[in-house]
């Protein structure tokens, strides 16, 4: 195992289980390993719906503040 895989594990593991299941997921697909499709909960399918009436309605956020989140993550 590479010294940069060992970190990124490490790093992982310190995460919350569920969050450690989706990025083990993504890694495996990369790795060419098919993956059951992930089931939402009923709290992400109404986030889901929420976010999808919004864009319907329109109520987009203004492009300095997408810009602004995105710039938050950026290294």
């Amino acid at each position: 195992m590479t010294e940069l895989l060992q970190q990124a594990v490490a790093t992982v593991s310190t995460l919350p289980e569920a969050r450690q299941d989706e990025l083990a997921r993504v890694l495996l697909q990369l790795a060419g390993l098919e993956q059951p499709p992930y089931l939402l909960s009923p709290e992400e399918e109404a986030d889901i719906d929420a976010s999808l009436a919004e864009v319907e309605k329109g109520e987009l956020a203004p492009d300095e503040e997408v810009e602004a989140v995105w710039a938050r993550f950026r290294r």
